[in-house]
C-alpha cells in the first residue's frame, strides 16, 4: 500500500498527505442564490476528516447563466465568501488539499434555470442554445479566472478547471459541437484556446502556492480519443497546471473507438510525458483493490466517487485494510444519513438505480 499511502507533492500548494482525491461529486445541497448550506459544507468537512489527500466541491459555476443543476454552489460573487471560507478552513484544519472545481454548463444549461437560451461555441438545434459571440467567451474566460481568485481569497488551496463531460470547455473541443470559423473553432489548437486560456490566467492572477488542475473526460459528448490524449499531452508538457484528473467512467474498460482497443483507455494516457503534473483518474474505484490496480497502471492518485458517498472515510478505510469493499447496496436514507448526506443528495442518489433502498409500502391492517 505505499503507493497509496506516500504523500504527493504539487508543483504548487501544499503536498497531498495520501493519494485519494475526493471526485467532484454533484449534490444539489447549495441554496438558489449559489451560497452552501449547512449540509454541503457539512457533507465535504466529513471527507476532508475521512481522510481524503485532495477534497473538492462539486462542480461550482463561475455564472450564474452557465449554471448546471439546481441547488448547486456558486462562486461568481462575494456574496458566497463566508461559506467558501468557511468551508476552506474546515478542509484545512484536516491536513487535506481544499479545491473548487470551476465550472460552466454552456449549453447544458436547464432553460428553466435562467432566462433566455443557454450558450454555446455554436448555435445548437437539441439543446436549444445559441452561439456565443467573440466578447462573452471573452467575458467567461474572465469570470473563470475573477472565480480562481475569489476562491483562492476564501482560503482554498487550489482550483480545478473543469474541461470534461460535455460542458462547455468540452463543447470547445468538441469538432462535432464547435463548429466555428475564428481563433476558437476549426483547428485543435483553436477549439483549445478557451481552456488554455483560461489555466494561463488563472496561473498569473494567482499567487505561487495555489494549485490549478483540469479535468477531461476522453469519450462520448463529441470527444476523440486522439485529440484529448493530445491535448493531455500538451497541457502536462506546458505545466502550467499541477494535476490533470481523467474521468474515465471505467478506469480499467476499453476504449469505445475500435481503432484504440488494442489496450485500456487508462494506458492512453499514463504513457504520456508528464514532468512535474500529477496525473490521475476516477472510474469505477470503489474498492481497495481497484485503487491498488490504478495505481499498478501508472496514476499518480486516483479519484473516488461512489465509494466517498458510502463512506464518509473511505481512504481511512482502505488505507487500514487494503481489501476494503464498500456496504453492499442498495443502502438505506439512514446510512447516507450517518454518512453525512443531506436530504437534497439523498433524493439526487435515489434516482440512481439500485443506489438507494426503496421503502417497502405500507400494508394496509386486515379489515377482520
Amino acid at each position: 500500500m505505499t503507493d497509496l499511502t506516500s504523500p504527493l507533492t504539487l508543483a504548487h500548494g501544499p503536498a497531498l498527505k495520501n493519494r485519494f482525491m475526493l471526485a467532484p461529486l454533484t449534490n444539489q445541497q447549495s441554496h438558489a442564490d449559489g451560497t452552501l448550506s449547512a449540509d454541503e459544507i457539512r457533507w465535504l468537512s466529513m471527507r476532508a476528516e475521512g481522510g481524503f489527500g485532495l477534497t473538492m466541491t462539486a462542480a461550482a459555476q463561475i455564472d450564474p447563466h452557465g449554471i448546471g443543476f439546481p441547488g448547486q454552489l456558486g462562486c461568481y460573487d462575494d456574496a458566497h465568501l463566508p461559506g467558501l471560507r468557511e468551508l476552506a478552513a474546515n478542509i484545512n484544519a484536516e491536513g487535506s488539499h481544499s479545491v473548487v472545481q470551476l465550472h460552466h454548463a454552456g449549453m447544458r444549461t436547464p432553460h428553466d434555470l435562467i432566462k433566455g437560451k443557454p450558450v454555446c461555441p455554436s448555435d445548437n438545434e437539441e439543446f436549444g442554445a445559441r452561439a456565443m459571440t467573440l466578447a462573452e467567451i471573452e467575458t467567461v474566460r474572465a469570470d473563470f479566472i475573477a472565480a480562481a481568485v475569489r476562491c483562492e481569497t476564501a482560503g482554498f488551496h487550489g482550483v480545478e478547471v473543469h474541461g470534461a463531460h460535455g460542458y462547455l470547455l468540452c463543447q470547445f473541443l468538441s469538432a462535432e459541437i464547435n463548429t466555428r470559423d475564428d481563433q476558437y473553432g476549426g483547428s485543435l489548437e483553436n477549439r483549445a484556446r478557451l481552456t488554455f486560456e483560461i489555466i494561463e490566467g488563472i496561473r498569473a492572477a494567482c499567487g505561487p502556492d495555489f494549485s490549478v488542475g483540469l479535468r477531461l473526460s476522453p469519450e462520448r459528448f463529441g470527444m476523440n480519443l486522439k485529440e484529448v490524449r493530445d491535448v493531455a499531452g500538451r497541457v502536462m508538457a506546458e505545466a502550467q497546471i499541477d494535476y490533470l484528473d481523467l474521468s474515465l467512467w471505467d478506469v480499467f474498460k476499453t476504449p469505445m473507438d475500435e481503432a484504440y482497443q488494442d489496450r485500456r483507455l487508462v494506458d492512453w494516457f499514463t504513457d504520456l510525458e508528464r514532468g512535474n503534473v500529477r496525473l490521475g483518474a476516477a472510474g469505477k474505484l470503489t474498492t481497495g483493490a481497484k485503487c491498488r490496480e490504478a495505481m499498478e497502471a501508472g496514476l499518480d492518485f486516483v479519484v473516488v466517487g461512489r465509494g466517498a458517498i458510502l463512506h464518509h472515510d473511505f481512504p481511512q478505510q482502505v488505507l487500514a485494510n487494503p481489501d476494503f469493499e464498500p456496504v453492499s447496496l442498495p443502502v438505506s436514507r439512514a446510512h447516507l444519513r450517518q454518512e453525512g448526506l443531506g436530504e437534497h443528495f439523498i433524493d439526487y442518489t435515489s434516482g440512481w438505480k439500485g443506489f438507494v433502498e426503496v421503502p417497502e409500502r405500507a400494508v394496509p391492517a386486515n379489515p377482520a
